[in-house]
């Protein structure tokens, strides 16, 4: 129940009742008694932060679902028929083994002595110390492990933590919360109409040119820079060689690298380290943020972790580890014990086999789309070690909206353009692996009529 609301409802029906309305009595009149105002009483007198203002527009994904409601509104008919390749939200049920846990986990809660009420803000010990053994090869300490209720809330954490006095770098396409948060936390200026792009972000251009990694020695130095691998929405997976010249230049520049490996489980080529606590030194300047919505279709479930290495350290020397402690205790409780239970689960080896299926059966998904646009002529990256393909539009498509609506239009399939991902992503359409195979392999064939070239 929201009482703000009540209150604003009985507030906007007094007029109705009396023709004055103040916060001070009327003349004549002593005590609380005749209000007036002729103001909108819905409206409070508290500033909105500015930096709000700043935002271009809704939020990609919300937006898209707004022209797939209103493509629907005026098509009602084609309800049945429309695929969505669009949001990178996972379709396959949970695994027997994973599920288990969770129920298990909420059974528990039903008996005296299976009961628990707040647990550590930090997450469960147990399921800590399997992280950093099952996923890291104890490359990290169970200590540095934060459990949280996905990636994409703990990016926003560590907005909150490092707050508005820092530069930020993000690649450009690149997942839109990296710069969407760097707005709200008050970062950046405004943004350019022209560019797209906002004052004191570096945009670090990844496209087919430098093989979607960015070259960030000859770009302005960063305190705070984003890298995702495998990419959202590029589908690039960052070799070896790549993460260490990019960890050497961190260090070498005092930048710390925010290293967002939620597609981890996807890379199966060799020489594509699954984090970057693989490479030397990396934890003297990353802090890396993974989730399980990827890796057992948690997307609903919600539950992520960030790593934090001990000694990573600010400048004043204090530990960056601390202070995001003290984030996570102050404005967060704790993952649910239900969905911990089920991450133990997903780190046992019968959970790990069940993933690894899932994996394969996006992955093969992923090979059905790129083929499609590779046997239609198309330019396509991604979708080897990661559930998104990137195509190159021609410039007879028009832009990445334009190819947007006609897909929808013409296929009635929802797909991503690539625009959406920042100004680098223009000229792009991303299409994701994660929807049942049959749809897959029917919007391929319609995608086979909509996209043949003349």
């Amino acid at each position: 129940m929201k009482f703000t609301s009540l209150a604003v409802c009985a507030v906007a029906a007094l007029p109705a009742l009396t023709s004055s309305f103040s916060l001070t009595p009327s003349k004549g009149q002593t005590g609380s008694a005749i209000f007036s105002t002729s103001a909108d009483a819905s409206v409070s007198q508290v500033e909105r932060n500015e930096n709000f203002a700043k935002l271009a527009g809704g939020y990609l994904f919300p937006e898209i679902g707004r022209r797939r409601n209103a493509y629907l509104e005026e098509n009602p008919e084609m309800a049945d028929r429309l695929i969505s390749l669009g949001i990178g939200d996972t379709t396959m049920p949970i695994p027997p083994h994973i599920l288990n846990g969770l129920v298990e986990g909420a059974k528990k809660l039903g008996t005296q002595d299976g009961y628990s009420g707040y647990g550590a803000e930090q997450g469960q010990a147990l399921l800590r110390e399997k992280i950093a053994k099952v996923l890291y090869n104890d490359l990290i300490d169970a200590s540095e492990v934060f459990v949280s209720d996905g990636a994409k809330c703990d990016i926003m954490r560590v907005q909150q933590m490092f707050g508005p006095n820092v530069k930020s770098a993000v690649q450009d396409p690149s997942y839109p919360v990296y710069v969407d948060t760097s707005v709200m936390m008050g970062q950046t200026g405004m943004q350019d109409s022209k560019t797209m792009q906002y004052d004191n972000i570096v945009y670090m251009k990844c496209g087919p040119e430098n093989g979607f990694f960015p070259d960030y020695k000859s770009l302005p130095r960063a305190d705070v820079v984003y890298l995702c691998s495998p990419n959202n929405p590029t589908g690039a997976a960052a070799t070896k060689e790549q993460l260490t010249e990019i960890v050497e230049l961190c260090k070498e520049r005092g930048s710390i690298l925010v290293f967002d490996a939620a597609y981890a489980p996807f890379i199966r080529s060799e020489n594509v380290p699954k984090s970057i606590f693989e490479i030397e030194g990396a934890k003297d300047v990353a802090i890396e943020v993974n989730s399980f919505s990827k890796y057992a279709g948690f997307t609903g479930v919600r539950l992520g972790w960030t790593v934090v290495p001990s000694g990573l350290k600010f400048k004043d020397g204090s530990l960056v580890r601390d202070d995001f402690n003290r984030v996570m205790t102050t404005a967060f409780n704790g993952a649910s014990n239900i969905v911990q239970a089920g991450g133990l689960a997903c780190l046992d080896e019968e959970g790990q086999k069940e993933i690894n299926e899932l994996i394969d059966y996006y992955l093969e998904n992923a090979k059905l789309l790129r083929e499609t646009f590779e046997k239609l002529g198309y330019i396509v990256h991604g979708g080897i070690d990661a559930p998104y393909i990137f195509v190159e539009l021609p410039e007879e498509v028009g832009g990445s909206w334009d190819a947007f609506s006609m897909i929808l239009e013409k296929s009635q399939v929802v797909t991503i353009p690539g625009a959406g991902f920042g100004p680098g992503g223009e000229g792009f359409l991303r299409l994701s692996a994660f929807a049942p195979k049959d749809s897959v392999i029917e919007a391929c064939k319609r995608l086979e009529v909509t996209m043949k070239k003349d």
